[in-house]
């Protein structure tokens, strides 16, 4: 069941485009991560979703209905979360959690004392004197307290600490195994890693690629430190090999993941006393994306570009 579906939208803002031909697709239960630097468009296209800009051109619709008209019916069934929080200075963060979980017609009160332990919250304070991780708290846990269909978190863990960053990852998965559905925007590649099923990934407000980690990964190399009885020849010549290095933990060179087959049989002759591998990460993938030299740059999974 498709939750939100965004086709070709287009934002211009007079004569600069913000968004071009975007594409995205979210479905029940799953976690999308939405990726790529500063400026890209994540947040020109969250604030499309959430109904506060019109979109120039294209079709945005979440739960089947416009994220433009119907932005009022939408928002009972959504939980957002910004990646800066601005707040009420006088009120408690007690009160301003109290005024969100209300704004969204919830009243469970436990809920909310379950969420202020986990993160570690005095919700006694005047919301002046909060840090901003602390601010940072204060959204996700009226988010997390409301009974949303719906989660759309926009770098939601910036100013946390690595152990609410933890907490947070365990409240996302707590959601998506209830079946509701979270599109995540971040920087974080870690975070994106251990938490979504999909990534989209944007750069200058279009979508080069879209698909699980493992349908991404074929993009990326894989890194492998090698040594032998005797020397190995050749292996700069080999397809799919790169950056060959010596050093001192022997041989490190970056393989393409089709490849490893040959190349493995390759060095296989030179009699293998160690090999290690690291796993290709979504940064790799990431960092290749926004390399202008990489000949890849602009390949789709599914032709979204």
């Amino acid at each position: 069941m498709t939750i939100l579906e965004v086709s070709n939208l287009t934002k211009r803002f007079g004569k600069f485009t913000a968004l071009d031909g975007v594409n995205l697709e979210l479905h029940k239960g799953e976690i999308l991560g939405f990726i790529g630097p500063n400026g890209a468009g994540k947040s020109t296209t969250i604030r499309v979703l959430l109904g506060i800009l019109k979109a120039t051109k294209g079709d945005v619709t979440i739960f089947g209905k416009n994220a433009w008209s119907d932005a009022v019916e939408i928002h009972k069934r959504i939980a957002y979360v910004p990646g800066d929080v601005n707040l009420w200075p006088n009120l408690t963060g007690g009160e301003v959690i109290d005024l969100f979980i209300k704004l969204r017609g919830s009243s469970n009160k436990s809920n909310r004392e379950e969420f202020i332990k986990k993160f570690d919250l005095d919700p006694t304070k005047k919301c002046r004197t909060y840090s901003k991780g602390n601010r940072q708290k204060i959204a996700l846990i009226a988010a997390f307290s409301s009974d949303a269909d719906l989660y759309i978190l926009d770098e939601p863990t910036s100013g946390l600490d690595p152990l609410m960053e933890k907490v947070f990852q365990e409240c996302v998965m707590k959601v998506k195994q209830q079946g509701k559905s979270v599109l995540l925007s971040s920087h974080i590649l870690s975070e994106v890693e251990k938490l979504c099923d999909r990534v989209s990934i944007i750069r200058q407000g279009s979508i080069i690629e879209t698909g699980s980690l493992s349908e991404l990964r074929h993009l990326t190399r894989t890194h492998l430190v090698v040594e032998t009885k005797q020397p190995i020849t050749s292996l700069q010549e080999l397809k799919g090999v790169y950056d060959v290095e010596d050093s001192e933990q022997g041989l490190t060179f970056q393989i393409d993941t089709d490849e490893i087959d040959n190349v493995i049989r390759h060095i296989n002759q030179f009699g293998i006393v160690k090999l290690e591998s690291a796993p290709p990460t979504l940064e790799d993938l990431f960092m290749r994306h926004y390399d202008g030299s990489d000949e890849h740059a602009h390949t789709g999974v599914r032709g979204e570009h």
